[in-house]
């Protein structure tokens, strides 16, 4: 193991300014950070040297929500991949080399329309509990339980998959039609017409079915998890927040994070007290909501965001900053920021997130080829991952 490295000749983005210099590590943790060339001391004492080219140098991305490793284990619908360690592996690798190197893998429980993926939830996490234990992953793997309130079964599913030492964050979910991210219901007749062909009469029928699941388990599988959670002391996340009632109901809650707020209202009334508002990188790399919601470009102009998550691309997190910065008119600092230290504040985590002496040595060096960053190399507590 590589116990001391010195990153030269970088343009080092700290929590306040780019500076040209170098990066002393030592035992996986950042020693010094000095504007400047590197001092001869530390080529006496036999300390390996990198020269960035000067590249980029940046704190690893700390991702809290991505769906990307239900890519790998169902790559496609109601196909589940048959080695579910070696989808979890090539999910670790791919996000190394996206940069990210603190992930918190969202795995859903439950459903509002049947996708097929209750067979792989015990897949899933078995293979996270075992890559941790055997140490065979890139990145620090958190997990993040992702509760579908309305249905049914959600609690059965969520009791034994929360044993999970790696469990660190809940979300609650309702994706009812005719509220939250589909109240508008003809939007969600849209979003499933690929798989779902209902007359008018169906698709009635199907609304108000979900709407009575929504009334009878909603509120009490609400309750089950905030209980689970108070006891573990576990953070936990609202999930489409569309109105000013929404916010205020997960505030009441204890909630400190409003992942993809669909209005300016929401995001506006989040921030206001005191909430991280998690958007979506896809939608800043797009420039608007895939489903038809408020551009993560409008909330952070107006100075509400308070982090990116890659959801479903995880190369658009770091991507996403970057837009941020060209085109909403944010410092570098503040666009790495919402990739990096904000992200693991909001979760606790207060060794990372930024390139500063005493923290994680996680860090990414960064090439720009046009208005493009392109991941150069990616270091784990001072190690080569990518």
């Amino acid at each position: 193991m590589l116990r001391e490295l010195c990153l030269v000749n970088a343009k080092i983005v700290t929590p306040f300014s780019v500076i040209e210099g170098h990066v002393h590590i030592q035992d996986g943790k950042i020693a010094h950070v000095e504007a400047g060339p590197l001092p001869s001391l530390h080529l006496q004492n036999g300390c390996t040297v990198e020269d960035c080219q000067g590249d980029y140098l940046i704190p690893g991305l700390v991702e809290l929500h991505t769906d990307n490793l239900e890519k790998h284990m169902m790559p496609r619908p109601k196909v589940i991949w048959p080695s579910a360690k070696s989808a979890f592996l090539a999910h670790d690798a791919q996000l190394a080399a996206a940069g990210i190197t603190t992930v918190f893998d969202s795995v859903c429980i439950g459903e509002t329309q049947d996708k097929g993926r209750y067979p792989m939830l015990k897949m899933a996490v078995k293979a996270f509990d075992e890559c941790a234990h055997e140490d065979d992953m890139r990145v620090d793997h958190r997990l993040h339980l992702r509760c579908e309130l309305n249905d049914p079964n959600m609690w059965d599913m969520f009791e034994p998959l929360a044993q999970s030492a790696g469990l660190q964050l809940v979300s609650l979910m309702d994706h009812t039609p005719g509220q939250r991210q589909w109240r508008n219901t003809d939007a969600y007749r849209t979003y499933y017409s690929t798989s779902k062909m209902w007359s008018e009469e169906e698709f009635a029928e199907t609304v108000a079915i979900l709407q009575e699941r929504q009334r009878r388990y909603t509120p009490l599988h609400t309750r089950m998890v905030m209980e689970f959670c108070a006891q573990r002391n576990l953070p936990m996340a609202s999930h489409d927040d569309t109105t000013t009632m929404d916010v205020d109901d997960a505030l009441k809650m204890g909630i400190g994070i409003s992942e993809f707020p669909t209005t300016l209202e929401a995001a506006q009334h989040a921030h206001a007290h005191g909430m991280t508002v998690l958007m979506g990188s896809p939608n800043v790399v797009r420039g608007q909501s895939h489903s038809g919601n408020v551009s993560a470009l409008e909330i952070a102009r107006a100075g509400w965001l308070g982090g990116l998550s890659s959801d479903y691309v995880p190369a658009s997190l770091l991507h996403g900053a970057f837009v941020l910065h060209q085109q909403a008119g944010l410092s570098l600092p503040a666009a790495i920021a919402l990739v990096t230290k904000n992200n693991a504040d909001a979760v606790g985590l207060k060794d990372r997130g930024a390139i500063a002496p005493g923290l994680r040595a996680d860090m990414v060096r960064v090439a720009l080829r046009g208005d493009l960053p392109v991941v150069r190399r990616v270091l784990v507590q001072g190690q080569l991952v990518f």
